[in-house]
């Protein structure tokens, strides 16, 4: 997919209560897994211990850790749409947040960003509320699914 640009914010506003983007699928692998671990400090074998993985977990595999799969909604995000003038964005925090299942190791994830609200603040401004789903390719059940504030500045 590539990213959609906005002209201007009142073309974006537009879309309040709509799905704005459904981002390109992203492979999960053991190496990105691992690299989460080491940032994070979150060593658990589910995550980086292939061998015992395969053996002992319900999953028969490693698997991401939550916090990974929520991290790649910025990606997504910032992969996926724009709006001409803004200087930066920045995220403002989070709503409601569910791991409603596990992303095993090679898996592919991708985005859908539905634009919730759309808020003037001061300063050349706006909040935006978006509700994104993390989806895995072949899963009826999606891994994540959380409530994203981000604000950008003009």
């Amino acid at each position: 997919m590539s990213k959609t640009t906005f002209s201007s914010l009142d073309e974006l506003r537009a879309l309040t209560g709509q799905e704005v983007a459904v981002t390109d699928w992203v492979v999960i692998d053991q190496a990105r897994i691992n690299q989460f671990a080491q940032a994070t400090g979150d060593h658990q074998w589910i995550h980086v211990d292939p061998e015992r993985a395969a053996r002992e977990s319900p999953f028969g595999a490693t698997v991401a850790h939550g916090f990974l799969t929520l991290s790649l909604i910025a990606e997504f995000l910032q992969s996926s749409i724009a709006c001409q003038g803004v200087r930066m964005g920045v995220n403002y925090g989070l709503n409601k947040v569910r791991f409603t299942s596990p992303v095993k190791v090679d898996s592919r994830v991708r985005g859908r960003a539905t634009l919730l609200t759309v808020e003037d603040l001061p300063d050349q401004a706006v909040q935006m509320a978006w509700s994104v789903t993390v989806e895995i390719e072949g899963q009826a059940k999606p891994a994540c699914v959380a409530g994203l504030l981000a604000r950008w500045y003009f």
